[in-house]
């Protein structure tokens, strides 16, 4: 069986899949903050007693703190389960899930009114371009399609004046859609952008 886990945004997600990827259970909160005390529970719950021999937790970008929280429960699942683990991306999560089937850009929000921005062509899901993180006038001049998915897409679409917002929240659900490109990664935050707490100098 397969656990897939993310909490980079308001989500707190998990699912439970067979070995052939059939979708066995999910649960999806959004509960802002606070993924560190619901996850373990919410996967317990998820688990029903099951003991998965993969974990799949989503990468990032998004809250540096949420993120935090899934990958310490993955490693620490891994490791007491033997299990294998990876990553995947968090934003290729959310274009898994957006409607239709032509380009589509994830925008998430960030720190200091910033953006987490990634284009996707689909059918098959594939990044068109990289990670980039800038404020709705600058990603309005650099994103073209005219979807766009996350909890960021609304402040895009307004800056650029044209296009389409759904805001969208990750499930882990949706996981199985993502080429192994992007379900394939070190696991390990990607942050995008460097952290706001900066060290002392010497």
């Amino acid at each position: 069986m397969i656990l897939a886990l993310d909490t980079s945004t308001a989500a707190c997600t998990a699912a439970l899949f067979g070995a052939d990827g059939e979708l066995l259970a999910r649960s999806d909160e959004v509960i802002g903050r606070g993924h560190a005390e619901r996850l373990v529970p919410m996967i317990g719950e998820l688990l029903a007693g099951r003991t998965p021999d993969t974990v799949l937790v989503g990468c990032g970008p998004g809250s540096f703190t949420g993120l935090r929280v899934a990958i310490a429960a993955a490693h620490g699942l891994a490791i007491g389960w033997s299990a294998r683990l990876r990553g995947f991306n968090s934003l290729a999560l959310l274009a898994a899930a957006a409607p239709g089937e032509g380009p589509v850009a994830v925008a998430v929000t960030g720190g200091h009114g910033e953006l987490f921005l990634q284009e996707f062509t689909r059918t098959p899901l594939s990044a068109e371009g990289s990670l980039v993180n800038l404020a709705p006038p600058e990603a309005a001049a650099r994103i073209t399609a005219p979807l766009v998915v996350g909890n960021g897409a609304s402040a895009l679409v307004a800056a650029r004046g044209m296009g389409e917002a759904l805001d969208l929240l990750p499930s882990a659900a949706d996981v199985m859609a993502l080429p192994a490109e992007l379900a394939t990664l070190a696991p390990k935050p990607v942050y995008a952008r460097a952290p706001d707490a900066k060290p002392k100098a010497a």
